[in-house]
């Protein structure tokens, strides 16, 4: 069956304090987007990529992609929206086959593993949907109405990406229009009715949002290494 990927990239950064957004800042002379596109890469060299960007920085991503020597994979650019749904929505009508697979991946999230990716895909073909997630090591306290208290954390999971989808079902899902409550596609995909599935994700798989993540990748960088 052939899979899909989405990566989202059509954010700017303004959290990272700097004239690139965060995707394609380098750590280790390659752009975090880069990193990226290789780790879908290493799992399926035939996987089709649709890249959603930022439509001042197409020209950008195509010279990365000249750059490191991917112009012969299947890679395409459609331009990202005002939010993720936009960004995701935009890449959806790329895939013309609904009997596939795709997963939905954050840009800034380039340590994801092989075994993350290939879990997500097998589930979403087996059970319709997969959502990588980990546990919270950290105490939580919830504020509501200048209250706070404390929850109990083994209600609750860090979710990741890629989020994967049965092509159909995710198609239908964001025919809907956008709601503020869609900080990611599960939350669109459950808005219609579906279970979510979640699956054990991997740590380092962290979203590089600031410059202190910046750091936190170059040890697991080096730690590569």
């Amino acid at each position: 069956m052939q899979q899909y990927v989405i990566i989202v990239a059509g954010g700017i950064g303004s959290r990272m304090k700097s004239d690139l957004p965060k995707q394609f800042i380098e750590i280790n002379c390659v752009p975090i987007i880069i990193r990226t596109i290789r780790c879908f890469l290493n799992y399926n060299q035939n996987i089709k990529i649709i890249i959603s960007v930022h439509k001042n920085y197409k020209a950008h991503l195509e010279g990365l992609i000249e750059k490191f020597e991917l112009k012969n994979k299947d890679i395409a650019i459609t331009f990202g929206g005002e939010t993720r749904f936009d960004s995701v929505k935009n890449g959806l009508p790329l895939i013309n086959d609904n009997t596939a697979v795709v997963g939905i991946h954050d840009s800034a999230r380039p340590f994801v593993s092989l075994e993350t990716i290939k879990n997500c895909y097998e589930t979403a073909l087996l059970k319709g949907n997969a959502v990588p997630c980990i546990s919270i090591n950290e105490s939580m306290r919830k504020i509501s109405n200048n209250v706070n208290n404390s929850v109990n954390r083994n209600e609750f999971k860090i979710v990741q990406t890629p989020q994967c989808f049965l092509v159909e079902k995710i198609k239908k899902a964001f025919e809907q229009n956008y709601m503020s409550v869609f900080t990611d596609d599960a939350a669109v995909f459950e808005s219609i009715g579906e279970n979510i599935v979640l699956i054990e994700g991997n740590e380092e798989n962290i979203k590089i949002t600031s410059p202190f993540d910046l750091l936190i990748a170059g040890a697991l960088l080096a730690q590569q290494n």
